[in-house]
């Protein structure tokens, strides 16, 4: 594996979040993550048992979502299923925090469920990345939600959900990296598919990236390898 390769592997959290998503499915996932050692899978809560089970031997982690992919649940239920899937598995929670409070100015709302969540995660050593859902908020907003993360002490923030009306953008990333400084990680996910774009993204401030183009990613470096 060529040092770009596995740099980029390792950054990346090998996505498969549709509704439609099969047993097979993720079984694929998992075993494209085993092949070419991504950091992770992301499915949604349902398939972090079996994905674990598939991937406990090895050094690819599980990530789930949390609230997903509107983040208006309830802080209890958001509470509840981060300590459901922490049970069964998930060494990683993508929660998406309440947009709506955040843009009404409910600053303590926000920053309360999270920390709840950080709490619950603590108790097993997981990571908490916090998805803004950039493409709904102001570069204010963008701003205050990347404080309000970093006070609850979570670890990420994220851009996206992918189901969003767009997905990560370099400034959102660059803007993001500057609020947060250096102490927390920025996941830039939604529409990265080359890797042109993670590199853009890399460069941008971002420490992990959120894609289901994964495996293509690979095959291009691999191409560009080849041909030098």
């Amino acid at each position: 594996m060529n040092s770009e390769l596995e740099r980029i592997a390792r950054l990346i959290d090998h996505t498969n979040l549709k509704p439609f998503a099969t047993r097979k499915d993720i079984e694929k996932l998992c075993t494209e993550a085993l092949q070419y050692n991504f950091w992770s899978v992301c499915v949604n809560p349902s398939w972090v048992e079996w994905a674990y089970k598939l991937l406990k031997n090895s050094d690819v982690k599980v990530c789930t979502v949390i609230g997903f992919p509107l983040g208006a649940t309830l802080s209890t239920v958001k509470v509840h299923e981060a300590r459901k899937v922490i049970d069964v598995g998930a060494a990683e929670v993508d929660m998406v925090l309440n947009i709506g409070a955040l843009k009404d100015g409910d600053h303590n709302v926000v920053k309360n469920e999270i920390e709840k969540v950080v709490e619950v995660a603590s108790e097993e050593d997981v990571l908490v990345k916090v998805i803004l859902e950039t493409c709904y908020l102001t570069e204010d907003e963008i701003v205050t939600a990347c404080r309000l993360v970093k006070e609850a002490g979570a670890h990420f923030v994220k851009t996206s959900t992918g189901f969003g009306t767009a997905g990560a953008t370099l400034e959102h990333v660059k803007l993001m990296r500057v609020s947060v400084g250096e102490m927390l990680g920025v996941k830039a996910s939604g529409g990265i598919r080359t890797r042109e774009q993670v590199l853009a993204m890399i460069d941008a401030g971002a420490t992990r990236i959120g894609t289901s183009s994964g495996v293509s990613i690979m095959e291009e470096i691999i191409q560009i390898d080849s041909n030098e």
